[in-house]
């Protein structure tokens, strides 16, 4: 993914783990798969990763490094 550094250093840090890290976009960038906004992205480290949902979501993804990248959007 071509900016990922760039988009990393733009987002709020919310949760980091040995599995997954947690950004929350607080500044309003566009979802680089859909193109409208996002709540947060999740990284995912292991190659397992389990995620408990609070609320509705929609999700898009992507790779980095080959850690997938998830972006969520909240209904």
């Amino acid at each position: 993914m071509e900016g990922y550094d760039e988009l990393i250093s733009s987002l709020t840090p919310r949760q980091e783990s040995d599995a997954v890290s947690i950004h929350q976009n607080t500044v309003g960038i566009a979802c680089p798969a859909c193109e409208e906004r996002f709540d947060n992205l999740i990284v995912c480290k292991d190659e397992f990763n389990s995620l408990e949902l609070d609320f509705a979501m929609d999700i898009c993804t992507t790779t980095h490094d080959g850690n997938p990248l998830l972006f969520t959007h909240k209904h």
